[in-house]
């Protein structure tokens, strides 16, 4: 007998399917409100963009600023 493999898809979580990946996606779709993201893969995206940010903003402060007219008045 062989072991079932262990996944975090929720795909296998969903009693209801029939085996077909079209009558997941359909229950998905029909359900939206029972499909959340695992609060692992949350976790994640939201520190990976909080790096992303920190990121952005050393590059900002790190560049040369640049005059958008140069030699105009602003009279």
């Amino acid at each position: 007998m062989t072991r079932k493999k262990k996944t975090r898809s929720l795909a296998d979580k969903v009693t209801i399917r029939t085996g077909r990946r079209k009558d997941y996606k359909k229950w998905r779709k029909e359900n939206p409100d029972q499909v959340v993201s695992s609060r692992r893969f949350v976790a994640k995206k939201q520190q990976q963009r909080k790096l992303q940010a920190v990121r952005k903003l050393a590059r900002q402060q790190e560049g040369q600023p640049i005059e958008i007219h140069p030699g105009k008045d602003d009279t």
